[in-house]
């Protein structure tokens, strides 16, 4: 089976599953999904999104949240990971926001890229999510996905996101990248996992990958013996 005819597969199990997958992310409009996007950075959507009601109480807007010192946001979210460098970048891309984007969040990745604290993904999942434009965002778990199944070398997460906008139809992006992130929390996670059973990995996964993850296991276990 080829990668595209794999992929075909792939994805009809995926809308099957999740035809319509909603965003995990709670939000209103561009700027509260930007900021919900930057926390969830080494933390779960569930504690962002414990989280994000108190702060957008506070500022829901660029400049409200500009006007705040680094240290109130801080106080509000510091159960997130990476906290302080968090609070203060949203409150640096606030400002940015209001002093050259007249207090909006700009529809153009560039332009998101250079916001403080905004990296390609986050900038790639306000593209899709905020704005409709197709884009294919990738996280741990697509990366870990696409490598498990064949679809990308998993060299890294840029490959790994040219690899799968080569495999996907353009208008599946947007849902794509949504239904691997439900599918890899149900379904597929990164250890414990009995390929076999896996409604995907039982017929995709190379038997080089299942070797090597077979092989991963055994090493973990003789640690824990060990230790």
């Amino acid at each position: 089976m080829t990668r595209v005819e794999k992929a075909e597969r792939i994805g009809a199990q995926l809308d099957a599953l999740y035809p319509e997958p909603p965003i995990p992310l709670e939000h209103v409009d561009p700027f509260t999904l930007l900021v919900a996007v930057l926390l969830s950075a080494q933390a779960t959507d569930k504690k962002v999104n414990e989280v994000t009601p108190a702060l957008f109480a506070r500022a829901s807007t660029p400049a409200r949240m500009a006007a705040l010192q680094p240290d109130d946001i801080l106080e509000i979210i510091r159960q997130i990971g990476l906290a302080p460098t968090k609070s203060k970048n949203i409150q640096s891309l606030s400002a940015k926001l209001v002093a050259e984007h007249e207090g909006r969040v700009p529809c153009d990745m560039d332009a998101l890229e250079a916001l403080p604290g905004v990296g390609h993904k986050t900038a790639s999942v306000v593209m899709a999510q905020a704005f409709g434009v197709p884009a294919f965002p990738v996280d741990t778990h697509i990366h870990r996905l696409a490598a498990r199944w064949g679809l990308s070398s998993g060299k890294n997460v840029a490959t790994t996101e040219a690899h799968l906008k080569k495999l996907f139809p353009r208008d599946t992006w947007n849902r794509r990248h949504l239904q691997i992130i439900y599918f890899g929390r149900e379904y597929c996670p990164a250890l414990h996992h009995d390929m076999s059973a896996c409604p995907i990995c039982g017929w995709a996964a190379s038997a080089k990958r299942v070797r090597a993850e077979a092989a991963l296991k055994s090493a973990r276990r003789a640690a824990r013996v060990r230790g």
